[in-house]
């Protein structure tokens, strides 16, 4: 059994919804915890705590950081607030609450923690600054970021493209600037590949919780595909053999405003951190289903 506390900017993209939904059906995860992250904080958390009732869950939920370590003009907002009307949730939740929380708990179990990181890493930074000792008490941190491929990064909008990090690189350089002592990343030149087309069979939204998924994320899917970034950060943490990996290091640019948030990877056996190199798709979307659409 796996301890996680997920960190999240859930309400935007439908990934982070679809993530939620697998930990919730995962046998061996207990989530101790959910933080979230970006503009509006406290919707996000709204929305993850409607997810966790359509699942039956009472999972603890804590509103983070708004702001970006660094003033930035961009203020995300979570279109799926929308349908929050129609799913019951809390209500009384309050921004800036997410580093306490993930601090006390990690330090009452020390070593015992997965940290999962799919949204921007301004609370995970912001943990990290307050508590230096943090990142030797986790037992895991993977993190959904970067672009670790030339040919994909020159055919993307960069370095906006690599949203978790351009919109807070100066706390993704303090992440990457510590050692944890297993640290995974998943890059979008692995997570692309997850896309779910009209012609892929799986039936994924039956149940009441995957509705909720569904109806949350509705608002993306209008202009957007789904695409399973995040979701497979979480299935690694249980079926790390659905990736391959390489170990290295990592270098966030966070001075150079033309690059900002834009990753790059050294491979070097002393490195402290692996990210993911290539994924078993098929094996991939046969374990999601078969965890989270039961």
């Amino acid at each position: 059994m796996k301890k996680i506390l997920l960190d999240t900017d859930i309400g935007g993209d439908i990934d982070d919804a679809l993530c939620l939904a697998y930990l919730l059906r995962q046998p061996l995860c207990e989530i101790v915890g959910i933080t979230t992250v970006g503009g509006e904080v406290e919707k996000r958390a709204m929305i993850a705590d409607a997810i966790c009732k359509a699942a039956g869950e009472n999972i603890s939920i804590y509103a983070g950081a708004e702001q970006t370590m660094l003033p930035n003009s961009l203020y995300p907002i979570p279109d799926g607030a929308a349908k929050l009307t129609y799913w019951a949730h809390e209500t009384s939740f309050k921004k800036n609450q997410a580093v306490d929380f993930m601090r006390k708990t990690i330090r009452a179990n020390p070593h015992e923690i997965s940290l999962l990181a799919i949204g921007h890493l301004t609370n995970i930074a912001l943990l990290f600054l307050v508590d230096p000792e943090i990142p030797s008490l986790l037992k895991e941190l993977y993190i959904m970021s970067g672009v670790f491929s030339d040919e994909l990064e020159a055919s993307m909008d960069m370095p906006m493209a690599n949203w978790n990090s351009w919109i807070d690189p100066h706390a993704c350089a303090v992440v990457y600037n510590t050692n944890v002592p297993i640290h995974k990343t998943f890059g979008l030149n692995i997570t692309s590949e997850l896309v779910l087309t009209r012609d892929d069979k799986f039936n994924l939204f039956n149940t009441n919780l995957m509705k909720a998924v569904e109806d949350f994320g509705s608002p993306w899917l209008e202009n957007n595909k789904m695409t399973f970034h995040d979701p497979l950060v979480a299935a690694c943490l249980f079926e790390p053999q659905l990736c391959k990996y390489q170990r290295g290091f990592i270098q966030v640019e966070s001075y150079n405003q033309q690059k900002l948030g834009m990753m790059s990877f050294l491979e070097d056996a002393r490195g402290n951190c692996e990210i993911a190199t290539s994924v078993d798709r098929y094996g991939f979307f046969e374990h999601y289903v078969s965890i989270s659409c039961k």
